[in-house]
């Protein structure tokens, strides 16, 4: 008997759902380096999207042998596929933007609980004991041997707004550069947390953030919203609460004052430091970072600003979760959130019109959107060219739209 939705907690009872369905999810004994290879591996394995090929869709991965990192475990690749996103959601695949859509519209705040009931805490490393490392705390991989360094690819950041106390989630690639730095890149005005950022800068002040890794799927889904449809105030965690039907577990940090995701495999508690920038490449001078969600290797930026551990904290024999770029993993992430964007605007401009949206893997998720539009009556004739202007404006990262008839 196959579990319930409901049970879906956090990032291991999501992997432990998966199992149910065969073929969703492989585990591998077999040892693999976290520089290259295993991104090699699962490139062939499962990564779809733009990966270059040859690549194909398929399960999602967990490999229990990690060189240079004994007892460590890493899984990659549980949103690379829209079935299993829809599993671990609850839905079906087409209905995903609509489901989105309603959790906005029907936000859940996040919950604190006590550090008792936080797992994410059951392990703990202070940044000021004499053997401290976050490289080898944390099993971050590389895609390619020209990376900038090892990345943390699904760290999902959080902070709070220094002037009004209201705070966000968001994704940020994260550089590993020493034993307690790491570089954070901020796609420009793009995220939230940038904004936070910048004002505490002008204050002068640090802007602490939690980076959580391993967490539920569907936070990992909410955090990818951008304004319009989530403007600044806008906590995407309380999106992940509507899909969950309860409010996400917070709990303090031990270092910094602010919030983690309560099970959390993995809690980075840091500040990222005012008036202080490093190169993204630094550990390597490579030129580069990463792959990037297009397929291209992108290119190091000269000057991201600069991260500072204070404590690490994880639960017992935690699980790293890792992704690559240009994969549909990212196509899932971006593209969903997408999809429930254009659908919000669109059905408020003219009801009952779009019958449906597809943010395309050729797109990455974000550059392609493929609309389905219904024709009401004759003077509807026209119309889809003003759906395509409103799709335009709820994404801005938005290049191509698509229009077919409802029977396409």
């Amino acid at each position: 008997m196959k579990k319930d939705i409901s049970q879906i907690t956090d990032f291991r009872s999501a992997l432990e759902y998966l199992k149910e369905f065969p073929g969703e999810l492989i585990e591998t004994n077999e040892e693999v380096d976290p520089v290259a290879e295993l991104a090699g591996v699962y490139r062939h394995i499962g990564a779809g999207g733009t990966v270059q090929r040859p690549t194909r869709k398929g399960p999602a991965m967990i490999f229990n042998n990690v060189k240079g990192h004994p007892g460590a475990k890493i899984a990659i690749g549980v949103l690379a596929s829209r079935q299993r996103v829809a599993r671990i959601l609850g839905a079906k695949p087409e209905e995903l933007g609509f489901l989105l859509k309603d959790s906005v519209t029907n936000p859940i705040d996040p919950v604190e609980v006590s550090a008792d009931k936080a797992k994410c805490q059951e392990v703990v490393h202070y940044a000021t004991d004499p053997d401290f490392d976050v490289r080898k705390i944390i099993p971050a991989s590389t895609t390619t041997e020209e990376d900038g360094g090892p990345y943390i690819t699904m760290g999902m950041c959080y902070g709070t707004n220094p002037e009004n106390g209201e705070s966000d989630i968001t994704i940020h690639r994260l550089c590993l550069h020493g034993k307690d730095e790491m570089s954070i890149f901020f796609t420009p005005g793009a995220r939230h947390i940038e904004a936070f950022f910048y004002k505490a800068e002008a204050l002068g002040k640090p802007l602490p953030i939690s980076i959580n890794i391993g967490v539920d799927p569907a936070i990992e889904i909410a955090a990818c919203f951008e304004a319009p449809t989530t403007p600044m105030g806008f906590n995407e965690l309380s999106i992940a609460g509507a899909l969950r039907g309860k409010g996400i577990e917070m709990v303090n940090c031990l270092t910094i004052n602010e919030k983690a995701i309560a099970n959390a495999e993995y809690v980075i508690e840091a500040e990222v430091l005012p008036n202080v920038r490093v190169k993204e490449d630094a550990p390597t001078n490579s030129g580069h970072s990463m792959p990037e969600f297009p397929g291209y290797n992108g290119p190091a930026y000269p000057s991201c600003s600069l991260v500072k551990v204070k404590a690490v904290t994880h639960r017992k024999n935690p699980i790293m979760q890792t992704c690559i770029g240009p994969s549909e993993e990212h196509v899932s992430m971006a593209g969903i959130p997408t999809e429930a964007s254009i659908i919000n605007m669109i059905d408020k401009a003219m009801p009952g019109r779009l019958k449906n949206v597809y943010a395309h893997s050729a797109g990455g998720g974000k550059y392609m959107a493929v609309l389905q539009f219904r024709k009401i009556m004759p003077s509807d004739e026209g119309r889809q060219r003003q759906a395509a202007m409103i799709a335009f404006s709820a994404f801005p990262e938005l290049k191509n739209v698509i229009i077919v008839d409802e029977d396409v």
